[in-house]
């Protein structure tokens, strides 16, 4: 969509989306192609909370979490496209389709989740995702996934 790609760092990211430990699951969005896709990666680590209880003796990523990551990826996306950097936007869900699940994801992967806008143009609340997150080029999860763009009213107006 644009000729040259944007990237987000931890920092960029936490001035786009309100998530903070211990659910931001996002560490940088890379290939940033306008609002139309990039690339999240997720560093899974066993100091994460979720694999106190899933499962012990077999840490496994959830696959809501791993969703989730895919959807915090698609809002950094968007916020970097529409320069929403320190604009208070809120992205809450909608619906989740389509979800597969095909490899369990542990500590030590690098999780990768290519996003892609499916339906959203600038200056619309209502937008759709496809997501597939991968380990190695191998196939985790994918889905297909809405959300509202919430933002305040002066940052609508900005």
């Amino acid at each position: 969509m644009t000729e040259t790609l944007q990237s987000a760092d931890i920092a960029r990211i936490q001035r786009i989306i309100p998530h903070r430990y211990p659910f931001l699951l996002v560490d940088k969005v890379v290939d940033i192609d306008g609002y139309a896709s990039g690339k999240g990666i997720k560093n899974v680590t066993m100091n994460e909370p979720h694999f106190q209880g899933h499962f012990p003796g077999k840490p496994i990523m959830p696959g809501v979490t791993i969703i989730e990551a895919m959807a915090q990826t698609a809002g950094v996306i968007v916020g970097a496209a529409l320069g929403l950097e320190d604009k208070n936007a809120l992205i809450y869900f909608m619906s989740i389709e389509k979800a597969k699940f095909r490899r369990m994801v542990v500590p030590g992967d690098v999780l990768e989740m290519q996003v892609e806008t499916l339906r959203g143009k600038p200056g619309a609340k209502m937008w759709k995702f496809g997501g597939k997150a991968t380990i190695g080029g191998e196939l985790a999860c994918e889905a297909e996934f809405m959300a509202m763009l919430d933002l305040p009213a002066d940052a609508a107006e900005a």
